[in-house]
């Protein structure tokens, strides 16, 4: 009964979303405050419906009951209960679950916390929330049910794929769909704005928190993610400009657009249908990640589905979701008329001009994972788009953008004057020569990029605590009131500067393990030395004759499905990760038995995942801003508007 129990909560949330879907947004139009009303107690009443649905499911893994095809194809008795609760979202349907789970859990949260929203927005906002998931519910419902019942229930099940049964994979999931889901609040306030025709500073006050923590949990799952395929998967590296790693950055780099962006709005009332425009690209790319991962297009690791009408139904949704709100933005964009003027050299240019950037750098992802695609699909062969094309369109235009990032804080809004800025930016100037000649100096053979990556790092992180300096006025002021003003920080703003020095040290970190890698692969049989970065390996890692590390890389072979998995061994330093993997059998050169070994140093690469978490530090911190907590300004009348401007 409990597999029934779940599909029926799920039938019944359908129905729900169709009536949010609907009363509230006609109610909206008409004025009429009761059918408005029906839009909280509804998003209150799906959410409630789902988590039922997702309990009973999350139930049915726990108890090992094989009668589920669901539960029968991706666990087994001797799993451990992480991984059987896990296993919940491990597999297509179960993840579809989870999703409308997350939306509904947005959805429940503005209305039990929006009471300060005007009703009538509060009303768009929440049938727009429920009309994606209509389309999510039918999904579900038509192609993807996880409570299909197998009859006659195996004695046991297939196990989960060992890859998955990992602490990072573990809660890699939730994290990525809560920064996916989270942006559809932007998206659904997008929509609103655009029907109601107002874009104001209210607007993008309200608009903010949601997208600031959309941006926390997706940034998170993306380090999550990275991190898993590092030291789990054994290639090595951290980053392959994988397909299905391009589906969350590109929403990553669209949001992160949006955030800047909605600043511009709140603080200077500008940029408003650049704004709108992010918040339906943004969560566009989060559901094209959807398509990519579901639709048997990509054969990934990371990929769960292959079949093709689930593929198809997705890309009828994500042609509605896409198509008909863009279609609205032509029609209702040209209304968003932004009052606030600026010129090229200002705050607003700078944030204009990385708002821009990154646009083009996801419009030139989104291009390298998608033509292999279209080529295939058109007769065109297969063809490959990697590393190469991405590192060679991706690094030049984040050079300009990090230049910037320094330079634009300490601009005037509305008109500023780049030459002061740049004279004020010394100390980071010294600090980048200094970083890229330290860089050149220590690694004469590597990359030119590398000196130039230390060098943006540098200028980027000393160039934001400059920013803090202007800010407490240090040294044009006694040291008295700088400690007051640095007590009068708002959270926001400690949050900024966390989250650009994060970036910084990322920057850092990924530049060491991009440019500076080395690299040896050998068979070695007992009793062999290798020497790589200045260590030799053996049974253990030793430096000029003193033992160092014992590392345990391992083959794994999982009893029930066969399947072996590499775990490597990792030491983590300052300085960078020393990595071993040991591979399939093998024959030395002088013909001993052994074993195929990839051995690595990685430099800085400890930086770039200490550098994430202080950006979602960052973000965290500025969402406990009080501004977020006591909610928008109210939105004042024409009246009161003529009134302030006599």
């Amino acid at each position: 009964m409990t597999a029934e129990l779940g599909h029926f909560a799920v039938i019944l949330a359908l129905f729900v979303a169709a009536v949010q879907a609907t009363l509230p947004l006609i109610g909206a139009q008409r004025g009429d405050a009761q059918w408005m009303a029906v839009a909280r107690p509804a998003a209150l009443l799906q959410f409630l419906l789902v988590a039922v649905a997702f309990g009973c499911l999350t139930n049915l893994y726990v108890t090992s009951d094989f009668s589920v095809v669901n539960v029968a194809a991706n666990s087994h008795t001797d799993k451990p209960l992480l991984y059987k609760i896990s296993g919940v979202w491990g597999n297509h349907e179960g993840s579809m679950l989870l999703w409308v789970l997350i939306l509904a859990l947005f959805g429940s949260a503005v209305a039990a916390f929006g009471a300060n929203l005007p009703p009538a927005l509060r009303a768009r906002v929440l049938a727009i929330q429920a009309l994606i998931a209509v389309g999510f519910y039918l999904f579900i419902l038509l192609t993807s049910n996880p409570f299909e019942r197998l009859i006659p229930a195996p004695a046991n099940g297939r196990d989960l794929n060992p890859l998955l049964q990992d602490p990072g994979l573990a809660f890699h999931p939730p994290m990525l769909y809560l920064g996916y889901v989270g942006f559809s609040m932007a998206f659904s306030f997008a929509i609103a704005a655009l029907i109601e025709g107002r874009v104001d500073a209210a607007w993008a006050r309200w608009v903010r928190p949601w997208t600031l923590a959309a941006w926390c949990f997706l940034t998170a799952g993306i380090g999550l993610g990275s991190w898993w395929a590092y030291y789990e998967l054994g290639w090595g590296g951290w980053w392959y400009w994988d397909p299905v790693e391009n589906a969350s950055f590109m929403p990553w780099l669209a949001g992160t657009a949006l955030l800047h962006s909605a600043t511009v709005v709140e603080k200077r009332d500008t940029l408003k249908g650049w704004t709108v425009l992010l918040a339906i690209i943004t969560f566009s790319m989060s559901l094209l990640g959807t398509f990519l991962v579901r639709s048997g297009v990509l054969t990934s690791v990371h990929a769960f589905a292959t079949d093709p009408a689930r593929g198809v139904f997705i890309l009828v949704l994500l042609i509605i979701v896409i198509g008909g709100s863009l279609a609205l933005y032509a029609w209702r964009g040209p209304q968003l008329v932004s009052a606030g003027l600026f010129q090229p050299i200002s705050r607003e240019g700078g944030l204009l001009f990385n708002n821009l950037v990154m646009a083009t750098a996801t419009a030139a992802v989104l291009l390298g994972t998608l033509y292999p695609l279209l080529l295939d699909a058109v007769g065109g062969g297969k063809v490959s788009v990697g590393p190469p094309f991405f590192n060679a369109v991706f690094i030049p235009l984040m050079l300009p953008m990090l230049a910037v990032m320094a330079v634009g804080p300490l601009l005037h809004w509305k008109r500023g004057d780049w030459r002061a800025a740049v004279q004020r930016l010394w100390p980071a100037m010294v600090a980048a020569l200094a970083a890229a000649a330290g860089a050149w100096a220590l690694v004469t053979d590597g990359p030119f990029l590398g000196p130039v990556g230390l060098a943006l790092a540098a200028w980027l992180g000393v160039g934001t605590l400059v920013e803090l300096a202007e800010r407490l006025r240090l040294g044009r002021e006694n040291l008295g009131r700088s400690l007051a003003r640095l007590a009068r920080q708002p959270r926001a703003a400690w949050g900024m500067t966390l989250a650009h020095l994060g970036l910084a040290v990322t920057i850092a970190g990924m530049t060491g393990a991009g440019a500076w890698v080395e690299e040896s692969i050998q068979v070695m049989a007992p009793g062999d030395t290798v020497r790589l970065a200045g260590y030799e390996f053996r049974f253990t890692v030793s430096r000029d004759g003193r033992a160092v590390v014992v590392l345990n890389p391992e083959k794994r072979v999982y009893n029930v499905s066969g399947q072996p998995t590499t775990e490597a061994g990792i030491e983590t330093r300052l300085t960078g990760d020393l990595y071993a993997v040991v591979g399939d059998r093998g024959t030395t050169a002088d013909g001993r038995p052994g074993f195929v070994t990839r051995l690595y140093f990685n430099p800085l690469v400890a930086w770039m995942w200490g550098g994430l978490m202080i950006m979602v530090a960052g973000g965290a911190l500025s969402l406990t801003d009080r501004r977020h907590r006591v909610g928008a300004p109210a939105r004042r009348g024409i009246a009161a508007q003529a009134a302030g401007a006599d």
